[in-house]
């Protein structure tokens, strides 16, 4: 039976969102699945109300599509396998794997791949005892949650065996690693595309941090290419990737960790001149070929995230839109919340440095309007 839907979205956030944008300028048809009956995606496409792990809903979305994907990595991946044996999907439809996926969700399992590869990440171990975790790794240290973890949530820094024992009721139940502390001096990613035709990758590029949540994305000379192909080679990943890295003062890099699917760090190829991550997301997911990937712009993406006030998106856009060169995106998410990310800018120049002056200074009048609406 032909499927109604061309690819179906496991969640309807913003990256599903500007994914089904991308699918549907391609003339494809779109469905998603997520607990909100207004999440981003729903907005534009057809989509389901439902939690993930519902496997009457799993099966209805994976039943009326050709292809599936998701736009979160913290999927649970047995309630999919599950619908997709009850309604004989192929699993080789679900893209990236959901082996991928398994090897991804578990930040050690994770660690364990890239070291195995001979690839170079922080050393990480269990966190079990304390005595063990000592004689494996120096203070300080980080301590991470395993499963669920990211921008910064599900983090502690470890300075000392009292601040470890102050931790013990957070750790000692298991799911938790110890790794090391890497002296980085600028954190990097790259988004990776890999296929049965082949890898093909967009620029390595600069991702600064506020409170461990990005901030801006920025072009930098280094190319960090062969690190980043070979952490996707090593989990055999099909699919976009977006791998993030640190970059050390000698100029050595280190895998930090990586996402099955678009990533912050490429929204600015939604404006750079050349074909989008999300375009090339739909196209791997699809099997379809992969253009060559080059821009013609100096881009730069700046991060908007949310206050604790409500706003009309429509009353305060016109702030951000006065500097030449700025696109706004907006993920028309319901609820604003601090720190919340509810859109993007992305600003081109005739420089690297005019791009990024011309990101900041949107987003600064951006919130300006924001604070007096």
């Amino acid at each position: 039976m032909e499927s109604k839907f061309d690819l179906g979205f496991l969640g309807g956030g913003q990256l599903a969102r500007m994914s089904i944008q991308a699918a549907q300028r391609m003339g494809l048809r779109c469905i998603s699945l997520d607990p909100s009956p207004d999440s981003p995606a729903s907005q534009i496409a057809d989509s389901i109300a439902a939690p993930l792990d519902d496997e009457e809903a799993l099966a209805r979305l994976l039943r009326s599509s050709a292809f599936v994907t998701w736009d979160s990595e913290f999927v649970p991946v047995m309630p999919v396998r599950s619908a997709a044996s009850a309604v004989g999907l192929d699993l080789n439809c679900v893209v990236p794997r959901l082996e991928t996926l398994t090897s991804i969700q578990d930040k050690l399992a994770q660690r364990k791949l890239y070291e195995a590869a001979g690839l170079p990440s922080p050393h990480a171990v269990a966190m079990t005892n304390a005595e063990a975790v000592e004689k494996e790794l120096p203070y300080p240290m980080v301590l991470k949650a395993r499963f669920g973890g990211y921008d910064g949530k599900g983090t502690r820094f470890v300075k000392s065996r009292e601040e470890l024992e102050a931790l013990r009721p957070v750790w000692e139940g298991g799911g938790w690693l110890a790794e090391a502390t890497v002296p980085f001096v600028r954190e990097l990613a790259q988004m990776v595309v890999r296929t049965a035709a082949g890898v093909k990758t967009f620029p390595t590029m600069e991702t600064r941090q506020e409170n461990f949540v990005c901030d801006l994305v920025v072009e930098c000379a280094r190319d960090a290419t062969e690190v980043a192909v070979g952490a996707v080679e090593a989990m055999n990943g099909i699919g976009l990737f977006g791998v993030e890295m640190f970059e050390l003062a000698n100029g050595e890099v280190m895998i930090n960790e990586v996402a099955p699917r678009p990533h912050n760090s490429g929204h600015y190829t939604l404006d750079w001149g050349g074909i989008s991550q999300f375009e090339c997301h739909v196209r791997a997911c699809l099997g379809l070929p992969i253009p060559e990937i080059s821009g013609t712009r100096h881009t730069c993406m700046a991060n908007l995230l949310g206050l604790d006030s409500e706003i009309s998106i429509r009353e305060i856009a016109p702030a951000a839109l006065t500097e030449p060169g700025t696109f706004l995106h907006w993920y028309e998410k319901k609820e604003s919340r601090k720190g919340r990310k509810m859109g993007h800018l992305n600003a081109y120049g005739d420089t690297v440095e005019q791009a990024v002056q011309r990101a900041e200074l949107a987003r600064k009048a951006f919130y300006e309007a924001w604070r007096k609406a």
